[in-house]
This record gives C-alpha cells, sequence and structure tokens, in this order.
C-alpha cells in the first residue's frame, strides 16, 4: 500500500532548489568579510589628525609624506673655534710682515737675502699643500715641488731679462715629473687621474712666489711688494679676527667663514695699500688702493677657497690630514695668488 501522505509533505518547496533572490552565506554562519574597492585599501595607514594646508594644493596628512623627508634632519652648522681662528690670523700676519720686510733688503747687488726668505716660504707651502691635498705619491710630488721651487728662484735671480718666462718653463717641468712620478708605481697609476689638479696646484703654487722676487728687479717693484703684500697680510688677518668674533652670516654650514670677515679683509687691506701709497715714491693712494685692492680681494677669496675644499674632502669622507698642515694652507695659498696679481698689476697699471 502506498503512503496516504507524500514523503515530500512539510518540506519547503525550495528546499531542493536555490533560494530564490539574491545569494548569501548559509544559516547559522557570520556572514563573511566583504570584498571590493571599499576594503581594497585595508593595508592604508590610519588617518592621524587634521590635514595640512598646503600653498597652491589640497591638504597633506603627515603620514603621507615620503619617509625619506620624515629621516632627513639638518645639519648644524660647524662651530667657529675662536683661538684656531686667532692663531691663523697671526700666522697671516706674521708672513706678510716678513716677505714685506724681506723685499727691503733686496737691490741690484743683494737678491740672494730675498731669495732665501721666498724659498722658506716655499718649502712651507709645499709642506702644507701636500700634507694637506695628499696626492698620490706625496714624497714624489713634494720633493719635485721643491725642485721646481729652487729652480724658479735661481732663473728669477740670475735670468738677464727680468720675467715670467723661466717661471713658466718651471712650472710646466715640475708638473711634468710629478705626473710622471706618480705614473711609475702600479698603486699611484690608478689614481693619476684623479689627482691632475692637485698636482698642477702645488707646483704652480709654489713657483708662484718666485715672481716676487722678479717684481723686485723692476723699477717701483720693491714699493710694489710693500703695497701689495700689506694689503694682503691685513686682509687676512681682518677676516680671521672678524670670524672669530662675529662669523655672520655665515656662507656654508660645512665651512666656518662668515661674510663679514671676507668683505671687511678685502676693505681695510685696500685702505692700507691707500694709505701707504701716499709715503711711497712712485705711488699715489689712488694706484696704491688699485693694486692693492687686486690683491687683497684675491688673497681673501684663495683663503676661503682653501676652507671650501677642505670641507669637500671631509663630506666626501675622506680622513682629516694634519692639523697644523691644514690651517696653514689657506694663508699660504692666499700670499701665493697674490704675488702674480701684484706682478701682474705692477707691470699693466704702474
Amino acid at each position: 500500500m502506498f503512503p496516504s501522505t507524500s514523503p515530500d509533505t512539510g518540506r519547503e518547496p525550495w528546499a531542493d532548489d536555490a533560494r530564490p533572490g539574491p545569494a548569501g552565506p548559509s544559516r547559522g554562519y557570520p556572514p563573511g568579510p566583504r570584498t571590493g574597492p571599499a576594503d581594497d585599501g585595508g593595508d592604508q595607514p590610519k588617518r592621524k589628525g587634521p590635514r595640512r594646508l598646503r600653498k597652491g594644493g589640497p591638504g597633506r596628512r603627515p603620514d603621507d609624506e615620503p619617509d625619506d623627508l620624515l629621516d632627513e634632519e639638518e645639519e648644524p652648522p660647524v662651530p667657529v673655534r675662536r683661538p684656531l681662528a686667532l692663531t691663523v690670523a697671526g700666522f697671516a700676519a706674521l708672513l706678510g710682515v716678513g716677505l714685506v720686510l724681506g723685499a727691503q733688503t733686496t737691490g741690484p747687488g743683494h737678491r740672494l737675502p730675498f731669495a732665501f726668505i721666498v724659498f722658506g716660504v716655499q718649502l712651507l707651502f709645499v709642506l702644507a699643500w701636500t700634507m694637506a691635498m695628499r696626492p698620490p705619491a706625496l714624497l714624489v710630488v713634494a720633493l719635485v715641488s721643491t725642485g721646481a721651487a729652487a729652480i724658479a728662484d735661481i732663473a728669477a735671480v740670475q735670468s738677464e731679462i727680468a720675467g715670467l718666462a723661466p717661471l713658466g718653463y718651471a712650472a710646466a717641468a715640475g708638473f711634468v715629473l710629478g705626473v710622471l712620478g706618480q705614473l711609475v708605481r702600479r698603486v699611484d697609476r690608478v689614481r693619476v687621474t684623479d689627482s691632475l689638479g692637485s698636482t698642477l696646484l702645488i707646483v704652480v703654487g709654489v713657483v708662484a712666489f718666485a715672481s716676487l722676487i722678479v717684481l723686485g728687479r723692476i723699477p717701483k717693484g720693491t714699493q710694489a711688494i710693500t703695497v701689495c703684500l700689506a694689503a694682503t697680510g691685513v686682509a687676512l688677518l681682518v677676516a680671521r679676527v672678524t670670524d672669530a668674533i662675529a662669523p655672520w652670516p655665515r656662507l656654508a654650514p660645512q665651512v666656518p667663514r662668515g661674510a663679514a670677515g671676507v668683505v671687511a679683509g678685502a676693505m681695510l687691506g685696500t685702505l692700507t695699500s691707500a694709505v701707504l701709497g701716499s709715503y711711497l715714491v712712485g705711488f699715489t693712494p689712488t694706484s696704491a688702493a688699485l693694486v692693492g685692492l687686486v690683491t687683497a680681494a684675491t688673497a681673501v677669496l684663495a683663503d676661503l677657497a682653501v676652507g671650501y675644499a677642505e670641507a669637500g674632502r671631509l663630506m666626501a669622507g675622506e680622513p682629516p690630514t694634519m692639523w697644523i698642515a691644514r690651517h696653514m694652507q689657506g694663508p699660504l695659498g692666499g700670499f701665493a695668488l697674490a704675488a702674480p696679481a701684484a706682478y701682474a698689476m705692477c707691470v699693466l697699471f704702474l
């Protein structure tokens, strides 16, 4: 017999078929996580704080800033050491006084005393600049530069015609020999292309001092040396003393020098040359101020450039060199550049 009731009685007609309407999770289970555009940024950082207004654009939150900008911090400026600045100023003053007094000993038959004084300054220049710049084959470059200085001094004293041509030949020969000395060793050969500039600066700078001997052989040369080197010494002295007192405004955070010292040094150096020009024969205050301005400005700018070069070497990761050599480098470089400037101004305008 068949049952009177169907086996499907009590069952909902859609039990076996799909439930009408939108598909959803089964009963008794919590709904699963929704997927869609709204949840795609689940890993985005939460908002913190109000938006910051930017000029010319929408607001921006601190969390939206790049990490490298957040981690970057401004480095404090290099402190100015007052005793050191005063010591360098004293060295510049002594150097100027020595060269000016040495120029007074020169004459038609007495050129050797001044030549010996200039050669002593050249030795200091070679020591300071080779130890500060450290070119490859340092000993070779130092010996070649010393030989070039000696040859230039001898040529300046004994040449029949006072001129700079023998000095140029000595500088070219010294530069070539210095480069060849670096090419001999394989270790130094790798860095020879990087050291061409430093070798050239050392050789040309040390030979430039010999132009003072040539300048002492021409008319008005001794007076020109007095005016120009006095202006140079005063300019360097005032610039360094001003940096010790008020190094403002700072030209660069990594260089402990101020613009006030550079400007004040050039101005007071020019004033010193103008005062001396009113007492020296063959000069007027105007002509003396002109030559003094050129040499004083050249010296203080060369001294400042040495500071920038030293800061660049330290920022590049190079180890610091000998303490005394680094701080003698600036005044010596200033006088080395002021010597040919004084010769040029004397020949062209006097």
